[in-house]
Parts: structure tokens; sequence; C-alpha cells
């Protein structure tokens, strides 16, 4: 590689030498940059920023009956409602695009362009900025402000279509679940008609009817081996007594009964008055053998006395009193026993209802709590329903009113007054920059590696032998004319570019004026 100062020689020679290209290049740069900042449509820009407002006064205090329309890509759902072919109709007639009547292709191309041209941004969570480029300066102000009216139109009749929508589907849910409950009600009520056993807390009423009955059926067994083991002593105690035992005289048996009835009757009135019919039928006997006592005592009067022989006894015989009331007992307690066990028989057959009932109740039992669980999910979603219907159409009635979500103007659009982007100035300096450094940059490309020997150095590094003399270039007189004018020609060149860049700017002076 040559030393710094031998390329900077190299590179003044080879400038000197070809100034006029790298004139021409220059001018050829320049000038084509100029003109392309000329031609360049200019592009106006107008923005526009809309502030989101998700709560005020009137969302607190409804706080927990209503719900606000939330919205989470802003910018999304902006280009979505933006972007929309309802919007650029409108667009399309307020920029003046319809005015020629173009075809339905045309249009589309149109809002293709507007789309393009049209860029949406959240700078932050509660703001969306709306900006569209145009070369006219009037319509970039006019479609930008156009475009965020519409945005908030239509955002906010999308929040009350939104909370409207809301409203009608919970309504129709309602109504629905309401047809549901009523439904639940009747079949429940059907099936606790057609099932008399299918009531609540019968499974437990059955229970203890069935462990009451259980108690009695073990006392009517109990009382049945008593009322048997009585009898079997009655029994065994009558076998040992005679039936019936010959008395002396009918009128001693009549007292012996006068007796016993006088005993039954005694016990009788420790318990019962004397109105108790075995009171009265016990005095009416005892009536009835003091009569016959009384007949017989007469008759003994009136008959002859016997004369001689041995004395005459009476040969009237009579039962054994204790025979006939162990018989009385035994009898009792048969009845008592066949009473007590026809009370056992009538308590099991109760018992066995009981327990078919109880099957039944248990067998109803799933079917009914099938029933009774539907009409309360049926009951509890119906309940949950109404409310949310309330709280829905209070919200229907804050977006009605533009109570809730709503959208503020921040940074309205305003009028252009410069172009955005890259303006005439800025191709005017980067011809100029770009015009000089690129000439410099091929002329240095081309001295770095050009591979002929232009300096005794050079030759010397690379032959590695001494330069005893170099000869210098002789210019002719021709080649110092040649020189000269070429010298002329760049100054001219320079001069021109100059002064098209000045008339330039003269000309954009006064047509701002």
């Amino acid at each position: 590689m040559a030393p710094m100062d031998e390329l900077v020689r190299v590179l003044l020679v080879e400038a000197r030498r070809r100034r006029l290209a790298l004139g021409t290049l220059f001018a050829v740069i320049a000038l084509t940059a100029l003109v392309i900042g000329v031609l360049l449509p200019r592009k106006y820009e107008s923005s526009t920023t809309i502030l989101v407002q998700e709560s005020n006064i009137v969302t607190g205090l409804m706080e927990g009956r209503a719900v606000a329309t939330g919205v989470a890509d802003r910018a999304g759902i902006a280009r979505e409602v933006i972007f929309s072919r309802k919007v650029m109709n409108d667009i399309l007639a307020a920029g003046g695009w319809l005015d020629q009547h173009p075809s339905p292709v045309e249009q589309d191309r149109m809002i293709e362009a507007i789309t393009d041209r049209t860029r949406i941004a959240s700078p932050r969570d509660n703001l969306i900025q709306i900006s569209y480029t145009d070369k006219d300066a009037a319509r970039s102000f006019h479609v930008t402000e156009r475009l965020a009216e519409l945005f908030i139109q239509e955002s906010l009749a999308a929040k009350e279509h939104e909370s409207r929508n809301a409203f009608e589907f919970i309504d129709s849910q309602v109504a629905l679940y309401h047809k549901k409950l009523t439904d639940a009600e009747d079949k429940l009520k059907a099936y606790r008609e057609a099932n008399v056993d299918a009531r609540p807390g019968g499974e437990a009423d059955s229970n203890t009817r069935i462990a009451q009955l259980r108690t009695q059926i073990e006392q009517a067994r109990l009382e049945l081996m008593e009322q048997h083991s009585r009898e079997s002593a009655l029994a065994s105690q009558l076998s040992g007594e005679a039936e019936i035992t010959a008395v002396q005289t009918r009128a001693s048996t009549y007292r012996v009964q006068l007796a016993e009835l006088q005993n039954q009757l005694d016990r009788l009135l420790l318990t019962y008055t004397d109105d108790y019919p075995d009171v009265v039928r016990i005095r009416h006997q005892m009536q009835d053998i003091r009569d016959l006592l009384k007949r017989d005592e007469a008759d003994k009067a009136l008959a002859p006395k016997p004369t001689g022989g041995p004395s005459a006894t009476d040969d009237s015989i009579a039962y054994n009193p204790l025979h006939q009331e162990l018989r009385s007992k035994l009898n009792e307690a048969r009845r008592n026993a066949a009473a007590t066990a026809a009370k056992l028989s009538a308590t099991e057959g109760m018992l066995n209802g009981e327990l078919d009932r109880n099957k039944r109740i248990a067998n109803s039992e799933n079917a009914l709590a099938e029933l009774t669980r539907d009409y309360e999910v049926n009951r509890d979603i119906y309940q949950d329903l109404l409310k949310r219907r309330e709280n829905a159409r209070v919200s229907m009635d804050l977006d009605a009113k533009q109570q809730g979500l709503t959208f503020r103007i921040q940074e309205p659009a305003v009028m252009p007054v410069r172009p955005s982007g890259l303006r005439l100035i800025h191709f005017a300096i980067g011809g100029l920059v770009l015009g000089a450094l690129l000439p410099l940059a091929l002329l240095f490309g081309y001295a770095r590696f050009d591979p002929r020997v232009r300096s005794a150095a050079q030759i010397e590094r690379l032959a590695g032998v001494p330069v005893l003399v170099t000869i210098p270039t002789y210019r002719t007189p021709q080649d110092r004319r040649r020189s000269a004018l070429h010298g002329a020609a760049l100054l001219i060149i320079i001069v021109g570019v100059l002064l098209a860049y000045a008339a330039l700017y003269w000309i954009r002076l006064e047509a701002s004026r």
C-alpha cells in the first residue's frame, strides 16, 4: 500500500488531470437531485389525537350495576373501523374523489391509496392518533378531520349496538330460562301429585313409623309369650280341680255364689262406678240369687217333714267355684292371646306395608332429586340472568346517553402549511454533498487500485533499486491551452450549478409570497 503523502500527490495529479470529468459528474449529480426535488410531489400530513375516556363520575357511581364497554387493542380496532367500506365511501365523498364519478374498480384503487397514506397509532393506552398524507394540504386536513369524526361516530354507534345486543341476548335468555323454570315446576308438581309418598321428609317419617311398628311387634310378641305362659299355667291348675261338687243344700250353694258375686262387686266398685255395666249385671245376678234363696226357703217351710229312717240330705249338685274361676281365667287368657296374635299379625302387615312404602319412597327419591335439582339450577340461573339483564339495561342506557366509554378530540387536525418528508432543500443540499463526495470517492478508488507506476518512490519500493533521476512531463502550448479550457469549463459548470440552485430558490421564495 502506498504511503499517504504519495497517495495524496497522486490524487491531486489525477484530480487536476480529470477535473472536467469530475466537474461534469458533480453537475450531473447536483442537477439531478435538484430536478428530483422539484418534480417530487409534495406531501402534506395532517394528524389528530383522540382521547379515550374509560371512566367518569357516572361510571364510578354505577360501579357494580353497569359494565362499560372496554377496548383492548385500540389501534387495531380503530383500523377496523376507519378502513371499513362505509367509512371509506364517506371519505371518498369528503375528499372530492367522487366528483369525477369513478368506476367501482377505480374506487377500490382510491381506497387502497387512501389506506396506504393513512397511519393509525396508539402512543398511549388511552390515545389514538390518526394521520393522513396527501399532496393537497386542504384535502389532507379535511380527510383527517373527517376520519376522526367518523371514527368517533362509528365507535359510539358500535358501543351502543353492542350493549343493545347484549341486553337483547340476555333478555332472550331470561325468557328461555323462565320457560325452563316453569316446565321444571310443572314436572315437579305433577310428579308429587302422581306419587303421594314423594314429599319432603317422607323417608324420615317412614323410617320413624317403621321403628314404631317394630317396637310394637316386639312388645306384642313378648305379650303373646306372656299370655301363652299364663294359659299353660291356668291349664295345669285347671286339670287338678274337679269340675263339680256336691253340696248339702241348694241354699248353701246360693250363699256361696252370692258371696262370690259380692266379692266381684267389691273389686269392681274399687275401680268403677255404680253405673258400670258389669256392676249393674252383678247386682242383678245377686238379686236373682237372693230371690232363689227366698223361694227355696219357702219351699222347705211348706214341705212335710219326713218320719223315721235316716235323715235325708239334699243331693243337689253344683259346679266347683274354683274350677269355674280357673276356667274363666283360662278362657280370658286364651282370648287375650288370640287378640294379641291378631294384633301382632295386623302390626306385621302394617310393617310390611310401610316397608313397601319406604321402598317406593327410596325409588322415587332419585327422580324427585333430579327434578328438584333441575328446578334449583334453572331457578338460580334465572335469578342471575334477571340481575344481569338489569345491569345490561343500565349499561345500554349509559351507552345511549354516552356516559360510559367516551371519545374526545384531544388535538384537532390543523391545516398543514409545510410539506412533510423530504423537501426541495433536502434534495438540494443532498445533491451538492453527493455531487462533491461521489467524484472524490471514484477518484480515490481509481488512484488506490490503479496498477500503473506513478512515482519514483513506487519504483524503488516495488523493484528494490534506487532511482537516480526522474524526468518531469513536458507540457506543450496545446496542453496548456487545453488545461485552461478545462479549468474555464469547470468554473462555468460550478457557477452554472450554483446559479441554477439560486434561481430555483428565488422562484420558490417568490411563489411562497
